[in-house]
C-alpha cells in the first residue's frame, strides 16, 4: 500500500493532468507494487525491473556471450529472472551496467509506472541517464515520468473513460492477458474509488 506523500503526488498531478486520481493510483499500484521508494545501500530508490532480453538486443560478440553465460541477457522474454527483493534487483542492474551502462539502463523498467529506459528518445529525454534521473530524483519524477508516457502513447483517453483493457494493450503490450493487467487494474481503481471516498468523508 503506497503512503500518505505518495498518494497524494499522484492523486495531485492526476488532478493537474484532468486524469481521475483512482485511475492513476490503480495503474501505479498494478506496476509498482504499491510501493515507491527502497532502501538500496542507503538510498531511497524508485522500484526498477531489469529486462534481460532487451539487454541482448543491446549487446553484441564476446560480451553477449558473457551476459548470457552470466545470466544477465537471453533472447528470449523471461528467461532472466528478476530477483524479489529491489536491492538485489539494483545489484543485477550493476552487473550489467559494467557491460553495458547505456544498455543496461535502457533495458531497465523505472518507477511507479515502469517505463522503461529505452524509450528515453522516444519522450524526449536528452538521454536515458536523464530518464533515469527523473525517475530517481523524487515520487514526483517517477509520477511525471509516467504521465509523460501516458500522454506520449495518447493513453489519456483510454484512462479518463477507464477502457482497461484499451490502456493495458498499449500500456503492457499485447499479452497483457496472460497477467490479467486489466483486470488487475479494474479491480485497484474500484478499490482506490472507494479509498479516495473514504478519505473525503473523514476529512
Amino acid at each position: 500500500m503506497f503512503d500518505r506523500p505518495t498518494i497524494e503526488a499522484l492523486t495531485t498531478m492526476a488532478k493537474e493532468a484532468d486524469i481521475d486520481p483512482a485511475a492513476l493510483l490503480a495503474i501505479a499500484e498494478v506496476e509498482s507494487g504499491g510501493r515507491a521508494l527502497y532502501a538500496v545501500k542507503g538510498n531511497m530508490e524508485p522500484a526498477i525491473r531489469f529486462e534481460g532480453h532487451y539487454f541482448d538486443r543491446r549487446i553484441s560478440g564476446r560480451i553477449r556471450d558473457f551476459a548470457r553465460k552470466n545470466g544477465l541477457s537471453a533472447p528470449e522474454a523471461g528467461k532472466i529472472r528478476n530477483p524479489k527483493s529491489q536491492g538485489e534487483r539494483w545489484l543485477l542492474l550493476e552487473r550489467a551496467m559494467g557491460l553495458s551502462p547505456k544498455g543496461a539502463l535502457e533495458s531497465t523498467s523505472w518507477g511507479l509506472g515502469q517505463v522503461m529506459g529505452a524509450h528515453w528518445e522516444w519522450l524526449g529525454y536528452r538521454s536515458v541517464d536523464a530518464l533515469v534521473a527523473e525517475a530517481r530524483e523524487s515520487v514526483a519524477g517517477q509520477v511525471r515520468l509516467m504521465l509523460h508516457f501516458i500522454e506520449k502513447a495518447q493513453l489519456v483517453q483510454a484512462l479518463r473513460s477507464h477502457d482497461w483493457p484499451g490502456f493495458a494493450r498499449r500500456y503492457n503490450g499485447p499479452a497483457f492477458t496472460r497477467n490479467n493487467y486489466d483486470k488487475r487494474m479494474a479491480e485497484a481503481h474500484q478499490r482506490w474509488q472507494n479509498q479516495i471516498g473514504s478519505f473525503k468523508k473523514a476529512a
